[in-house]
């Protein structure tokens, strides 16, 4: 009698099983649709070498190179000016070079453009000195113009991957200090997904 009921229990499974259809995935059909799935594109990180060389070679390429497009008339305003003024003084220092020679030549059938205005040839040599100096500080802002086109597109390029939060807070807690007194804890926590926390516990004993 068990017997039987085995046999029929067993028949029922079977009959059971073919009225259901199989959910099972297939290890094959898995393992191939796995592979067909391509797989996501990897961003390639903001590069600040390429970033420094770019603004290097041409000021504002790196600027570009970092898609702060609206930088570009601020570089280029910087550097002209400084160029501009450059060039306005160093014309200066050579007409009063010029004219300082001329009126230290020893001839007097040589006239310079500012005897009338200039009487004294030390005056001449004073004005020339003074604009040598301007063509200087021109060239020194320039070259610190550049540097800076450099420095800004390498900062921003490093800052291009960085992952500012806008979870900035700062709270003060009460806390225990050594398991013997109470205190007051200062906690920072910078970003939403890593908080660091600098205790600055003010207690007495």
């Amino acid at each position: 009698m068990p017997v039987c009921l085995f046999a029929q229990d067993s028949l029922k499974a079977a009959y059971l099983r073919k009225q259901q259809p199989d959910s099972r995935v297939d290890s094959t059909e898995l393992y191939i649709k796995k592979d067909s799935v391509p797989p996501a594109p990897v961003r390639s990180p903001h590069n600040p070498r390429k970033a420094a060389f770019y603004s290097a070679v041409l000021p504002g390429l790196g600027q570009i190179y970092n898609r702060q497009y609206w930088k570009l008339p601020l570089v280029y305003a910087a550097l002209g000016i400084t160029t501009g003024t450059f060039i306005f003084n160093m014309d200066k220092y050579r007409t009063y070079r010029d004219a300082y020679r001329i009126r230290m030549d020893g001839n007097d059938d040589t006239k310079d453009q500012f005897e009338n205005l200039y009487r004294n040839p030390n005056s001449l040599k004073s004005l020339r000195d003074a604009y040598r100096e301007y063509v200087d500080y021109s060239v020194l802002v320039f070259v610190l113009a550049y540097g800076l086109n450099i420095i800004d597109a390498t900062v921003f390029a490093h800052l291009k991957d960085f992952n500012m939060s806008d979870d900035l807070s700062m709270k003060i807690v009460p806390t225990v200090i050594n398991n013997q007194a109470l205190g007051l804890s200062l906690r920072v926590n910078i970003g939403k997904k890593k908080t660091y926390s600098r205790g600055l516990a003010l207690g007495a004993r």
